[in-house]
């Protein structure tokens, strides 16, 4: 599938990129190139591969939850640059 220069500047402008004449001509022929590969790869038979999400075992990367004491209000709060009623004051973000 080959990209016109129209479409790459329609692209350009909804990422609200200012691209000069030569860029558009290079991303014209790389955008097309990578979508030609795409319809390649739509084109291969995968109907006996299962789906996969990953080729690597699953495994947990976080760790588990566990509870602690927490900090006293007061040095919570010490750093603050304004609090109110023991909370952090913040300015409004919306009037």
């Amino acid at each position: 599938m080959t990209l016109t220069l129209a479409e790459v500047e329609h692209i350009a402008q909804l990422a609200r990129l200012e691209l000069s004449a030569e860029e558009k001509e290079r991303y014209c022929q790389q955008l097309s190139a990578i979508l030609d590969y795409a319809r390649r790869l739509q084109e291969l038979d995968t109907e006996g591969i299962p789906p996969t999400a990953s080729v690597l075992p699953p495994r947990s990367v976080l760790r588990p939850d566990e509870t602690a004491p927490s900090l006293p209000l007061e040095e919570l709060l010490r750093n603050a640059p304004q609090t109110q009623d023991d909370q952090f004051r913040v300015p409004p973000v919306m009037e």
